[in-house]
């Protein structure tokens, strides 16, 4: 008697793990199914997704091809303010463009320019560099120091150590400008003939990171060089 119990609870056992094993086996079949499916789906976005893609940038391309030779800049003017700052009284677009812009003002002081900032922490440059990442590092708060051949040495000295101790700004040599020095911000300039005027000290105070800001906080790194 006890030998038929216990061959009737191996038996039982035995079919409970039959039982388990088949339902595994569903289990891995679903599985499997669920995996296809969700790899077909995800093969159909990738390849909606990239036709996307490449239809997007080839807008931005059209787009971008159309601004290359424009500061996208409506009709606007300096107006120089009772503390010698030059204010300038158009719209100022920022649209990411290629290629050269013409801007209407030199330095200029916003206005359509590259998706890259010029890197702006502190960074004295030696040789002119592009208006249109410099503008871009404007967008970002920065203080655009620049100047001429006219320009004294020990001026630029001067100035070079200022920016350097100074993130949100930078700093280059430049040709098409009226006068020795120019500092730039975005929608503001100022002319000076000396380092040691007291309007570039104020300038860096107002301008550094200012209310003209027109993304605050945006890096000054990671740019180009």
């Amino acid at each position: 008697m006890a030998s038929a119990k216990k061959s009737s609870s191996s038996a039982a056992r035995k079919a409970r793990i039959e039982e388990m094993r088949r339902a595994e086996k569903a289990r891995e079949r679903r599985g499997r199914i669920l995996t296809i499916g969700a790899s077909v789906l995800v093969v159909a976005g990738l390849v909606v997704g990239g036709v996307f893609v490449v239809k997007s940038q080839d807008s931005k391309k059209n787009d971008t091809a159309s601004d290359s030779t424009s500061s996208g800049d409506g009709p606007g003017h300096f107006v120089t303010g009772k503390d010698g700052v030059r204010t300038w009284t158009g719209k100022l677009s920022r649209t990411h463009v290629a290629g050269t812009v013409k801007y209407p003002m030199h330095p200029p002081v916003g206005g359509n320019h590259n998706q890259i900032w010029l890197n702006c922490n502190g960074n004295v440059y030696t040789k002119a560099v592009h208006d249109e990442n410099a503008v871009h590092a404007l967008e970002h708060g920065a203080v655009w120091v620049t100047y001429t051949d006219k320009a004294k040495k020990s001026d630029v000295d001067t100035l070079a150590a200022k920016v350097k101790q100074t993130p949100y700004s930078l700093m280059s040599p430049y040709t098409n400008q009226t006068s020795p020095i120019e500092l730039s911000a975005w929608g503001h300039q100022l002319s000076v003939t000396s380092a040691d005027d007291p309007k570039v000290a104020k300038f860096f105070e107002t301008y550094v990171q200012g209310k003209q800001t027109p993304e605050p906080g945006a890096s000054c790194t990671g740019g180009t060089m």
